[in-house]
């Protein structure tokens, strides 16, 4: 079923955020699973672009199932969804939306991809930053030495671990992985617009 939404160009600077998981109640409301511990970038843009999900979602019940066959993905532009209200609730976070009015509209938004502008995050606090912002960046130590390029962040608890890909020592070899925490201790310092980020850390570490 394809959601009752206008299509819409996705923004050049469109950054995939979150899910929608399933329909919350009768009256259109709709369950969100956010990308992010800190969803705020769901609650600061009213307007958020979907694209359908990337592989097929798995029916809930067995009399799903013939639906499900038939009903695998029902379009592939953006769509436009004009939030009225996202807030926290337990776990998750759940919104509703214009032209979503019922529990069979929000079922169709089930699987989809959430989109928003980075232009649209809410403004950094001094001394933290957006994950998307660190992925693809340069890292040097303080002697200079590239250690290779951030390719992913991850969560290990009480801190964030800069996951960095640097190239084969020989060719033909595979590349080398890197992890770094991302802590005062160990990062001097983060140059968002020369793309690079500073630490101190040697190779051999």
């Amino acid at each position: 079923m394809r959601p009752p939404l206008e299509t819409a160009a996705l923004p050049a600077d469109a950054i995939e955020i979150g899910r929608i998981a399933d329909a919350w109640g009768i009256k259109g409301w709709f369950k969100v699973l956010p990308h992010s511990a800190s969803p705020e970038a769901l609650f600061s843009s009213k307007r958020w672009f979907l694209l359908p999900p990337d592989r097929p979602m798995k029916p809930k019940r067995a009399t799903e199932i013939a639906a499900s066959k038939t009903e695998q993905v029902a379009w592939t532009e953006p769509l436009l969804l004009c939030v009225k209200e996202a807030k926290d609730h337990s776990d998750t976070v759940v919104a509703c939306a214009q032209d979503i009015n019922d529990r069979n509209a929000a079922e169709a938004l089930r699987g989809a991809r959430i989109f928003v502008p980075r232009s649209s995050f809410p403004t950094a606090e001094e001394g933290e930053y957006y994950w998307v912002d660190l992925i693809g960046l340069q890292v040097v130590n303080r002697e200079g030495l590239d250690l290779g390029q951030v390719r992913d962040l991850m969560s290990t608890g009480p801190q964030t671990v800069l996951v960095i890909e640097a190239a084969p020592e020989s060719e033909g070899g595979k590349a080398l992985e890197r992890m770094i925490p991302f802590v005062d201790a160990f990062v001097d310092g983060v140059d968002l617009p020369g793309k690079r980020i500073t630490v101190d850390w040697q190779p051999d570490y």
